[in-house]
């Protein structure tokens, strides 16, 4: 079999051939299709069923079509060929002959290479195996592929290549397409949810003077014209609170946010997030919002609220299990984060733990790991973790009981976290403190810490009505929906390291 080098040589032999007889394939510019790939199966099965139980005369059937596609596959049987044409619809057979083409034009379509892309007339039928099937009259060349395909999925067992060329690894798995038409349908589910009870889809801005809504570091831009640097956004959380004061009272937002961090099967650098804020809400609303959403997302998209992640079936349908943060961390591990207050304290009720090395370790830290450790894997059916310190939750109310806790959740699925939610805090006075605390944090080395925003913090002091937030990491719920479980496969080009040449 030639090399891809050869096929290369060979194709770019054939398309200057093309150019010198006065064909060039890319000065077309459209072609007419009468139906796609689907549409016409589907006429074929209207006319049999118009027929009943008689015989259908398909050459007086006048099922005549145009349709469009990549060539994939050519069955090269001496005075017939019957080739498979691909479009995004799905496929149909091409039956060629040199009698209906004449053999001058015949030879053309037998020196077609798989992966051009044409354009066929002719009649419909069916086959006797029962294959739907164009039997062309004409054809077109309408693009001239320059390189080889690899053979079905075979060229491409390395998935860092399936990520970089995200183009064959969609051209040659059916079911890569499959899963991003899902995730299209996701989104539309979420719009459609979030629309019908009220609330306003909104933007805000991706480059931002000051960071914020999370802990993350921030990738930093500069704007010449300005002279001055910029932050791609790390959630948009700030500014839709900032919509809620200005009287909107229910907005979402599905975007982009980018986060400095490491790439791992849960974690990419660029994601897709959703966030939501309800005016005179709180977090039992959001939880309440939060279950539903999700719930309805998979019977849209799965035509059911049961799924299988990882083997374990799981199952959407409200109400979800709730679990207090630190209790949960006591029960699995011994250790009281309530009755810690300090970072030496914490270490040593933590000495014994499998935590890897805690040297540098403070008090939230030690929590994270706990919790990462020992709790989140169990947490395969739907749980709502709740009630998170103050010290790790810079932007959420404080219960009015236990004040030294926060209305917060995180919702867990299949033992990964999912989201992000809280009773917002509306007390300006209390949000300064906090964000004091948070850059104190900062100066002592916290690269994730919360900077203070002034602007934000005045724009709160003209009232920020009881409200309840919450955010949703989209591209983790696709992988569940679709039973995923590297990030990368549900994101069509996530971030890779540069290609080695």
């Amino acid at each position: 079999m030639p090399s891809d080098e050869d096929q290369v040589r060979n194709r770019k032999q054939k398309l200057q051939d093309l150019k010198e007889q006065g064909q060039d394939p890319f000065d077309i510019h459209s072609f007419d299709r009468t139906h796609t790939a689907a549409q016409l199966v589907a006429a074929i099965e209207a006319a049999e069923t118009a027929a009943g139980d008689e015989d259908i005369d398909w050459q007086a059937s006048g099922l005549d079509t145009a349709v469009a596609g990549r060539l994939m596959a050519v069955r090269d049987q001496g005075k017939s060929i019957w080739a498979d044409l691909h479009d995004a619809s799905g496929k149909i057979q091409l039956w060629v002959t040199q009698d209906e083409l004449g053999e001058e034009t015949f030879e053309k379509f037998r020196d077609l290479d798989i992966g051009d892309i044409i354009g066929v007339r002719g009649h419909a039928f069916r086959t006797r195996r029962g294959e739907p099937t164009v039997q062309i009259s004409e054809f077109q060349l309408l693009a001239k592929s320059l390189r080889p395909l690899p053979e079905k999925f075979h060229g491409l067992q390395d998935v860092e290549i399936r990520y970089r060329r995200r183009y064959l690894d969609l051209l040659v798995n059916p079911q890569v397409r499959d899963i991003f038409a899902r995730r299209t349908e996701a989104l539309k589910a979420i719009r459609d949810f979030f629309d019908e009870r009220g609330f306003q889809e909104v933007s805000t801005p991706m480059m931002q003077p000051l960071y914020g809504g999370a802990n993350a570091r921030p990738f930093i831009t500069h704007h010449n014209t300005l002279d001055m640097d910029l932050y791609l956004r790390i959630a948009p959380e700030l500014y839709l609170k900032r919509l809620l004061i200005g009287g909107m009272e229910r907005v979402y937002e599905i975007g982009r946010v980018f986060r400095n961090e490491g790439i791992d099967a849960l974690h990419n650098p660029e994601f897709t997030i959703l966030e939501a804020y309800q005016a005179y809400a709180d977090y039992e609303d959001m939880m309440e919002l939060f279950e539903e959403l999700v719930c309805t997302t998979a019977m849209t998209v799965n035509r059911s609220s049961q799924l299988t992640y990882r083997g374990d079936e799981i199952d959407l349908q409200p109400p979800w299990h709730r679990v207090s943060l630190l209790d949960a961390i006591r029960e699995a591990t011994g250790v009281d984060f309530e009755e810690i207050s300090s970072d030496e304290e914490a270490r040593e009720a933590c000495r014994d733990l499998e935590l890897g090395d805690m040297t540098h370790d403070d008090w939230a830290a030690l929590l994270d790991k706990c919790f990462d450790r020992y709790v989140a894997p169990n947490l395969i059916q739907p749980t709502f973790v709740i009630d998170y310190p103050v010290k790790i939750s810079p932007l959420a109310k404080r219960l009015p009981d236990r004040p030294h806790l926060t209305a917060r959740f995180e919702p867990f699925i299949g033992g990964e976290e999912i989201g992000n939610a809280f009773s917002e805090l509306n007390d300006p006075v209390d949000q300064r403190e906090r964000f004091e605390a948070q850059a104190r944090a900062g100066l002592a080395g916290d690269a994730e810490a919360h900077p203070l925003d002034e602007d934000y913090l005045m724009a709160m002091e003209y009232g920020l009505p009881p409200t309840g937030g919450m955010g949703m990491g989209v591209d983790r719920v696709i992988m569940l929906l679709t039973g995923c479980t590297n990030l990368r496969e549900v994101i069509l080009f996530p971030q890779l390291r540069p290609e080695e040449r």
